[in-house]
């Protein structure tokens, strides 16, 4: 699965995001039919699956959340406090980060 970075056809989406939320980073990615955001804010990272043509597979959340956990360190998370919510074609994925690790 290859993520392409689609961020700039997103203008509205990320300003609205970075206005409207705690989030100070915003990228989105296209992969065929699915589209991913990730947001990541001094507390959480999130990130959003959508698929509107068919149901998200096991495999591409566990691909997707690969992507992402190979670019946070290891100490800015908590394996075990991640949580997954899969509805029909949305799946959100929520990392907690660390509050000993947040910069200041």
């Amino acid at each position: 699965m290859k993520l392409v970075n689609v961020t700039n056809s997103y203008k509205e989406l990320v300003n609205k995001q970075l206005e409207n939320t705690d989030a100070y980073f915003v990228k989105v990615y296209s992969v065929g039919n699915t589209t991913v955001v990730y947001t990541e804010a001094t507390q959480h990272a999130e990130i959003l699956i959508i698929n509107k043509k068919r149901a998200i597979r096991k495999t591409e959340i566990n691909e997707v959340l690969t992507y992402f956990l190979t670019r946070i360190p290891k100490e800015k998370y908590d394996r075990e406090k991640i949580s997954i919510i899969e509805l029909k074609d949305v799946t959100e994925i929520s990392i907690p980060l660390n509050h000993t690790y947040i910069e200041k």
